[in-house]
């Protein structure tokens, strides 16, 4: 497939659209923020009907949708919480993805709850009821038994067979569970940024809000240094953790997730994702996460942030020595600092409740929409997970606070860029790593290979992006510069030693 002048975001348009704004094109709405949700909002107002800018002070996920766990959960922790409403919001858009918008993004991972000698037989009974809740939940969201398999319990043999890195001492046996796994989290929010723009958004990066009000912005194109005034008849900040500094009023709490990067050797054969139980918690795991790119995340973190929000948050000493001793406690391998080639954190946006004392882990995930005396909408708190709902109801509240004129939403059931049914996605003519990360998309990419095969050939050494899809991040995902191509199109970046290998290639692509 290939895709059309529509859905493709590039440096010629970004220069276009970005003119007709400064000449003085109103538009109904324009949402400042381009992660999950700020890009989720774009499509969801586009496909009502109505006029739509979106910009962002940097790029794509370049905030905390590129720093997730890479899940798309069914709500299971917050169901455990007693936060049913989260819990069922997430089934339901974990079906929507799975089945409906993003299929080639997203898929069913088996997880392993070991049952150690830490694990006690009322906590295993607990984790095990859990698991049965879980697969109610995605019976009640209507998620098909063949989209996520049912839970069930694992011998000691069997539990090892899916991870033999486990430590067979003392190993009753495991819990089989099921969850959603994205193929990245940054590529989700391309793709959604894509259908918008293919529905007739002006996305555009590089473009920092100076100055919100209820009838439009003040802004500066980053690139250039010049200011501008987008004219809009309503305004929807979904900064997420940035969100306080463009609106008086709003409160957040922030807090920080860290995750670990290793090479798969160092846990072996992984034929499924681990839930490692913290000590002393009972509702809070470690996750060992393979990626099958040659790499295992391990994650994650829940500790508040104070001060400054810095753009790239930093990983502290103490979340890496938390992760390490955790996993420690299931696995028959030792992981020391020296094996970690990469760590990534993550901010999450949360709103401020006021009652949750020290702990962000115990502060709600449901979001919450805020409108300001001058008519911004704003939408914090929420996950990744339930982007597209978030989304939804920010451009509710818009459209009634500033009466405009548009039809329901419709993003339930409007396909990203690259969706297919996996029976259509099976037959293409591509690799399946790249089916996996373009959907129907990947045979045009795959084409770029064949028609110059110095692009068909892997940037670096052990890991397997290859030179055509730098050219397609350029040509086709909006990316403007090295850290847009190596840092969230394709996820290189995440491994130092990995990325200074590949800039030469970057820069090339970006020349071609």
């Amino acid at each position: 497939m290939t895709p059309t002048a529509a859905s493709s975001l590039n440096a010629a348009r970004r220069r276009r659209e970005l003119a007709e704004l400064a000449d003085g094109t109103e538009v109904d709405v324009l949402v400042v923020g381009l992660g999950a949700t700020g890009a989720g909002a774009a499509l969801d107002a586009a496909t009502r009907g109505l006029t739509v800018a979106a910009i962002d002070a940097h790029d794509l996920a370049f905030g905390t949708s590129r720093w997730s766990s890479k899940l798309i959960h069914g709500g299971l922790r917050y169901l455990a919480s007693g936060q049913l409403d989260v819990a069922h919001e997430s089934a339901v858009e974990r079906g929507i993805l799975m089945e409906r918008t993003a299929p080639h993004l997203v898929r069913a991972q088996p997880f392993v709850l070991p049952l150690t000698p830490l694990v006690s037989r009322g906590q295993a009974a607990l984790a095990r009821t859990g698991f049965l809740a879980g697969d109610m939940l995605r019976a009640a969201a209507r998620t098909a038994r063949a989209t996520l398999p049912a839970p069930r319990t694992l011998s000691a043999v069997e539990t090892r067979h899916l991870a033999p890195v486990l430590r067979a001492t003392g190993l009753r046996g495991g819990l089989l569970s099921w969850d959603g796994q994205l193929t990245d989290d940054a590529r989700l929010v391309t793709a959604v940024a894509r259908t918008a723009a293919a529905h007739g958004a002006r996305v555009l990066t590089r473009v920092r809000a100076l100055e919100l009000t209820g009838d439009g912005a003040l802004v500066r194109d980053e690139t250039t240094g010049q200011e501008l005034r987008i004219r809009a008849r309503a305004v929807v900040n979904a900064a997420g953790v940035w969100a306080g500094g463009l609106v008086p009023d709003v409160t957040l709490r922030p807090s920080r997730g860290t995750h670990l990067v290793l090479r798969s050797q160092a846990l072996g054969r992984l034929s499924a994702g681990l839930h490692i139980p913290i000590p002393g918690e009972s509702n809070r795991f470690v996750l060992v996460l393979p990626q099958g790119d040659g790499r295992v995340y391990v994650g994650l973190t829940d500790e508040p942030v104070d001060g400054d929000i810095p753009d790239v948050p930093e990983v502290p000493e103490t979340d890496i020595g938390f992760l390490l001793d955790v996993l420690g406690s299931a696995l028959d391998v030792t992981v020391h600092r020296d094996d970690l080639v990469g760590a990534f954190a993550g901010l999450r946006p949360l709103l401020d409740t006021r009652g949750a004392g020290g702990r962000t882990a115990d502060i709600s995930r449901k979001h919450a929409v805020l409108t300001s005396p001058d008519g911004v909408v704003t939408v914090v708190g929420g996950k990744l997970t339930t982007y597209r709902r978030m989304a939804q109801d920010a451009v509710d509240t818009a459209v009634a606070v500033r009466r405009l004129t548009a039809g329901p939403c419709r993003t339930a059931s409007v396909p990203l860029v690259g969706a297919a049914r996996p029976s259509a996605l099976v037959r293409l003519d591509a690799p399946a790593r790249l089916v996996r990360r373009y959907g129907s998309e990947a045979e045009a990419v795959h084409a770029l290979g064949v028609q110059d095969p110095a692009l068909a050939r892997p940037v670096v050494p052990g890991h397997p992006v290859t030179g055509a899809e730098l050219v397609w991040a350029v040509r086709h995902e909006g990316a403007l510069d090295e850290s847009d191509i190596l840092d969230r199109r394709t996820r290189i970046g995440l491994v130092a030693q990995d990325r200074g290998l590949a800039e030469e290639a970057a820069r090339d692509a970006l020349a071609a």
